[in-house]
């Protein structure tokens, strides 16, 4: 081979994008694959992923692909598989089960793709993981419903997407704690979808054969909003509301702050009801996390394989109102936003991270950059 075809080979070999290199155009093929879409969450985390993809440090960086299997791991697998086929550098994946998608992330592993799961895990070694600690989130919330009840009622639980790594860790997590308790009752176990909708529909199909009075506390990993809603239309006064251990749905955390505070934009049930409360946060930015580690990983940087995001809780004692939304607010510690500001009760709150400066309130909105 001469020296020209010797130069062309290695220029190919520099630019088709394996082992970490860039492809031809000075961009990483990255590919994001979504499963269940059908809540806030979803909607709220996908924008903040494209957010950072077009920030003025990745999009020169980044070309990022969607693809939505829906909740079929078998679809995801397929997903996976094509992307994979397509010269993806690295996926990021919210999976629909922490051990379906072993086999394909091992598959892709091997040909030199970096996989990072985000929120929901992946059981495959070679994956990388960013989330919050699940199980302890509902153990947390869990217990602080149990002091508030001094150990003794009846409980609600509304629960998320089933077979989810979320879901499994959430839920295992509360009921370990609650079976520490014989008189905490849990009388209804709701599949919520994390949907506000979802959570409506089912909680009012336990009402048809159990009235409010025969509830004394309620744990909702997405939910608290709609269920003081229900209370309210039913006729219980703020007051007399159930304490409500969940997410952190700016609806809910609005009705968390104390009756009678003047918030711009309050209109129907979203506004102050004093609902006794506390909220954790599966945080949105966790998928934006993911990009950035991916980008880093590719770059040849050491990336840790488990990245734990640390929990923030919040309670009537700690919930504070953000009056714009900005940079420099939510750093000082606002985590609840105006109705004027987050129009929609069932988006979530807790979207700021120090270690991504370059999305902000706008990203979770619309999926622009700061």
């Amino acid at each position: 081979m001469n020296k020209v075809m010797k130069s062309l080979a290695l220029a190919t070999v520099l630019t088709c994008g394996f082992g970490g290199l860039a492809q031809a155009d000075g961009k990483y093929k990255i590919y994001l694959s979504m499963s269940y879409i059908g809540n806030d969450w979803q909607a709220e985390a996908t924008n903040m992923i494209k957010a950072l993809a077009a920030s003025k440090d990745y999009v020169d960086k980044v070309d990022l692909q969607v693809q939505v299997a829906g909740p079929s791991a078998q679809r995801q697998i397929q997903q996976i598989n094509a992307m994979v086929q397509a010269g993806a550098q690295a996926i990021i994946v919210y999976p629909i089960s922490p051990t379906a998608l072993n086999q394909v992330v091992k598959n892709a592993c091997d040909k030199g793709v970096k996989i990072f799961a985000y929120d929901s895990g992946i059981t495959e070694p070679c994956a990388y993981n960013v989330g919050i600690d699940q199980v302890d989130a509902g153990r947390k919330i869990a217990q602080w419903l149990v002091d508030q009840l001094h150990g003794k009622g009846n409980v609600v639980m509304v629960t998320g997407v089933p077979g989810t790594s979320v879901d499994i860790g959430r839920t295992k997590g509360a009921k370990e704690v609650f079976a520490k308790y014989p008189d905490i009752k849990v009388v209804g176990e709701l599949v919520g979808q994390w949907s506000q909708a979802v959570a409506r529909t089912e909680m009012s199909k336990l009402l048809a054969t159990r009235n409010w009075d025969q509830i004394d506390g309620l744990w909702a990993q997405v939910g608290c909003f709609t269920l003081s809603s229900l209370q309210i239309e039913a006729g219980i006064k703020p007051d007399q509301l159930k304490p409500c251990a969940g997410e952190s749905e700016n609806g809910s955390r609005i009705q968390m702050l104390p009756v009678g505070t003047e918030v711009e934009g309050m209109d129907g049930t979203y506004r102050p009801l004093g609902v006794k409360g506390i909220t954790y946060a599966a945080m949105p930015f966790t998928g934006a996390l993911a990009l950035k580690l991916a980008v880093q990983a590719l770059e040849g940087k050491d990336v840790p394989h488990n990245t734990v995001v640390p929990q923030v809780y919040v309670t009537n004692e700690t919930i504070k109102l953000c009056e714009t939304g900005s940079w420099t607010e939510m750093k000082g510690g606002c985590n609840v936003f105006k109705p004027s500001i987050v129009s929609n009760p069932g988006w979530y709150a807790q979207i700021f991270y120090e270690g991504l400066p370059e999305i902000g309130l706008n990203a979770a909105l619309v999926g622009q950059p700061e």
